[in-house]
This record gives C-alpha cells, structure tokens and sequence, in this order.
C-alpha cells in the first residue's frame, strides 16, 4: 500500500498562524493570547499581546490542547459537557486543561488532526473570529499542497 503524506505543522507556519490571529485581533482591538499546538500537543508558538488577560495565556494554550486532544472545536463542547450533555464533566477530567468555550480550533488534514490553535483574552465571538483567521492560513498552506 502506497505511504500517504501527511501534512505536518512547523514552526515557521505555526508562526503565521499565530501572526494572523494577532493581526485579527488588533483589527477588531481585542487583546488576545495566541497558541499553536502540533499534532503531539507540543507548543510550536505562542504570543501575548499588550493589554492581554492575565488568564490569556493558560486557556489559550488549554483551548489549543482541548482541540487537539479531543479533535473538536472547543465553542461545540459547551453544550457536551453540561449535566445533560453526552459528556457531562469532561471539563473537569485532564487535570482541567479541557476547555469548553470557543476559542479553540483543530487543524484537520483529511481525516487527521494536525495541530490546533487556541485563542484566548476577548468574548466568545472575538475569540473564535481571531481563531478562524489563524485556521485561514493553515487552510490556505494545505490547499498550496
């Protein structure tokens, strides 16, 4: 059977991501804390803009995790997670790194998640808007392959 190439996140695109995320966040004057996981859940890049929240950096990071991990958008597992969801407390499990409000993006090449960003410091909304303009430039570099 032929070896299927795979699409792997390197830092410099986990870079651009991260840098696109930013540049939607000043765009819409939202500071944000930014993070871009590989497929491993390693940290590739990170960054905090001036003003961030304190916060920020921890549930961006925990969002991108959540992703990655569990292969969903982080804004899908609200209703998941509550008592009558089909995954009630999972919230609670991982040492509390699963984070269930949006902000949190898996990066899919086909069938396969790849990595994930996580975007953390604005509303829900400002959050996954930054976060779907990181997702643009990974879907941007998978559609150049």
């Amino acid at each position: 059977m032929p070896r299927v190439e795979r699409m792997e996140i390197d830092l410099a695109l986990a870079i651009e991501m991260t840098n696109a995320a930013k540049a939607k966040a000043i765009e819409i004057n939202a500071p944000m804390s930014i993070a871009v996981l590989d497929a491993g859940a390693n940290l590739l890049s990170f960054q905090r803009m001036d003003g961030a929240e304190l916060a920020g950096p921890n549930l961006a990071v925990d969002k991108a995790y959540t992703s990655v991990t569990n292969r969903i958008e982080t804004g899908d597992l609200r209703a998941r997670v509550a008592p009558d969801g089909d995954l009630p407390g999972m919230n609670a499990n991982g040492n509390g790194r699963y984070i269930a409000f949006a902000g949190g993006i898996p990066c899919w090449d086909g069938d396969r998640v790849v990595g994930a960003i996580g975007v953390s410091g604005g509303s829900w909304e400002e959050d996954q808007i930054c976060a779907k303009a990181g997702i643009e430039v990974y879907n941007q570099y998978l559609r150049s392959k």
